[in-house]
Formats: structure tokens, sequence, C-alpha cells
């Protein structure tokens, strides 16, 4: 047989009506149905009209347009492609393809939150990679009922759309994917402004900012996204942690630790983050970590850090705190045990989990090293860690 990536690409072209299977493939699916080859794929030369499914199948149509016909079809076409090892474990496919032959699985606003606020939870303690693949799925069921609601009901949808494509935006950043996350910003940000909820758009900007600054964008151009996002609402809590790490990295620690003082005296007026669930209270303390850190205050950095760990179980703030740690000894001069320390951090991750966003926070830590000492040995042992974990 071939290898999986080249039945993948055989199936899609049967599926969309390029190409008929040619043998032995006929002979398989029919026999894992008990069929006749003729009851799976249609032959052009038996003047039999075809007809591209709702899912883009290539379909025998039914003389009277039936469509439980049509869903029949799709429901087979789906087992046959988990016969030969299309589908995975979880089934995925074909759950849709129930779904679709249910007429089910369009949901409540109320649903669509909770939906929202799983795949949340998931970015926090599951790779981003498994992250990304569930996202896929909503959004696609999002677009399906989208294409069958009143417009009233399509603006709603437009806010959870917003919502799932910022995440699924994040997700991205994390897994280093920036040029597709970059696009899923500009989704989130077009389906936020056509929602009109004010909350959900200002969230999403300031979701975008502030991953951009994992590698994603230049600080310069973070900066840019915050003054806009700032438009819509003014300063907020979000947008001033975003704004106080960016200055840091451009290595204005000064101005980065006077908006972390802004950022607390707007929280103690009493300000919060959006309802959402996207910003967190352990945001404040995860930026004075990032800035002190950077600027070389051992004593506040550390009792950010200390702040941090308490408050959340998110395994990437987690690991980025303990390399503040590491980018604060490495300020203070002690290059070789910071690097060190970074190592140590990174080190045991396991694969899954060593994120983008972990990853460019060492390599901020390696552009803090002064550039006379770049070469040093624990500096090269560095470098390979990073690039194993990236």
């Amino acid at each position: 047989m071939p290898t999986h990536e080249s039945l993948t690409r055989m199936v899609r072209t049967w599926e969309a009506g390029q190409h008929q299977p040619s043998e032995p493939y006929p002979q398989l699916l029919a026999q894992i149905f008990d069929v006749a080859e003729g009851e799976l794929f249609a032959d052009p030369s038996d003047g039999t009209e075809l007809a591209k499914s709702s899912e883009g199948s290539l379909i025998r149509k039914a003389p009277d347009g039936d469509d439980d016909m049509e869903r029949r079809r799709l429901l087979q076409l789906a087992a046959a492609s988990a016969g030969i090892g299309m589908v995975g474990v979880s089934g995925e496919p074909v759950r849709q393809l129930l779904d679709l032959f249910l007429d089910q699985d369009f949901r409540s606003g109320e649903e669509w939150e909770m939906s929202a606020a799983d795949h949340l939870y998931a970015l926090r303690t599951r790779p981003p990679a498994q992250v990304a693949a569930d996202l896929v799925v909503d959004l696609l069921t999002v677009r399906r009922q989208m294409e069958a609601s009143s417009p009233a009901e399509v603006t709603e949808l437009q806010r959870t759309l917003a919502m799932l494509a910022s995440i699924h935006a994040n997700a991205l950043t994390r897994l280093g994917d920036h040029g597709a996350a970059v696009r899923w910003w500009r989704t989130g940000r077009s389906a936020a402004d056509a929602s009109g909820d004010r909350e959900v758009r200002l969230m999403v900007r300031s979701e975008e900012a502030g991953h951009g600054l994992y590698g994603q964008r230049a600080p310069e151009t973070v900066m840019r996204l915050v003054g806009n996002a700032e438009q819509i609402a003014g300063p907020s809590v979000d947008l001033l942690t975003t704004r106080a790490k960016a200055l840091s990295l451009l290595g204005k620690h000064a101005e980065a630790c006077e908006t972390l003082d802004a950022l607390v005296e707007l929280t103690e007026k009493g300000a919060h983050g959006d309802s959402l669930g996207f910003w967190k209270e352990n945001q404040i303390y995860f930026a004075q970590s990032w800035v002190y850190a950077g600027a070389g205050d051992e004593v506040r950095a550390g009792t950010a850090r200390e702040n941090v760990l308490r408050q959340t179980g998110d395994y990437q703030y987690r690991a980025n705190v303990a390399l503040h740690e590491a980018l604060c000894t490495v300020v203070q001069g002690a290059v070789d045990e910071g690097v060190r320390q970074a190592a140590a951090v990174i080190d045991p991750l396991p694969a899954a989990y060593r994120s983008n966003h972990i990853i460019e926070t060492g390599r901020m830590l390696l552009r803090s090293v002064p550039l006379d000492q770049q070469e040093r040995p624990a500096i090269g042992e560095f470098r390979e860690v990073l690039a194993i974990g990236a």
C-alpha cells in the first residue's frame, strides 16, 4: 500500500470528483461494504448525473434530489475512509457526518460560550497541536450554522467566531505558525467588528497584540497594535500589560516600569479584564515578572514570579516565569549560571509542550547576553536546547 500521505491525496481527489479510483481501490472499497463497486463511486460512462454534496464530496445524485440519499452517500464515504485508516481513533469525520445526517450540532449562544471556555482551558493545559486540531472542528460547525441562520443569529455567531478564531490564532502562535496565526487574527477582528460587541472587539485586538511579542511581530508593530486597540475603549489592563512587555523588549526599562505603575493604578480603581475568560489577574504579575527580570530587579521580579506560581497552573506561564528568573540572572552578569538555569527549565519539558512562547522566551534571554560573551560554551549548549525544542 502507498504511504498515509499518498492515500490522503488520493481519497481527496476521489471525493472531489477529480479522478476515479483505479485498481485495486474500487475492489477494496467494495469489499469493505460488501456491495458492488458502482454503489460507492459513479461510473462517468454510465450517464449518471453527478453532484457535489454540501461537504464537497462527489456522489450519485438521486433522481428526486433526495437529501437522505446524499447523507447516506456521505456516511458511506466516511466509513470507506475509516476502512483504509483515514479517520483515526477519534472518528471525527464520521461524527461530523452523523451530525449532518441527524441535523444536529447547531448550538445555542450559551453552548457556544461553554465551547469557547473549553478551548481556553485546553489551551492552558494541553499541547497546542491538539488544541488547534480540535478548534478546526468547531470552526467548521460555526460556519455551517451561520449558513443556516437568520441575519440576527449570524450577528451573534460572528461573536462566537471571533472568540474561536482568537483562540485558534493563539494556538497557532504557540506552534510557531506565525503566518497562519496572523491571518486568523485578521479573521477574528473582522468577525468581532461584524458582531458589534465592543468587548469582543477589544479582546481580539488585545490578544493579537500580546501574542505578537513572541517572535511574531516586531515590538514596534506591537506598540502600534496596542495604540489602535486603545482607540476602541482607551487604555485597558490587558493592553497595558502588553505595552509594558513591548517596552521591555525595546530596552526601555524605565518606561516599562512606569507602565506597570499605571497598570496597578488602573486595577486599584476597579478596572478588570474581559468577562470572557481570556484575561486573568495573574497576567499583571506575569508582566511584572517579565519587565522586572529584564531590568535586572531580582527582588521585585521574584515577588511577581511567586504571585504567578501561586495563582496559575498554566504550564506555559510556569515555565516562562522560571525563564524570567534565568533572564534576571543573565542581566545581572552571571551569564553561564543564567543559561544553565534556562536549559534546566526547557530540557525536561515533553516535546509537545515546548511551545513557541517558551522557546521564544529562551531566545529573549539569549538576546540579553552581551555580544562579547555570545561565544561562551554554555551559550552554545543552550542554543542546542532551543534548536531541539523549536
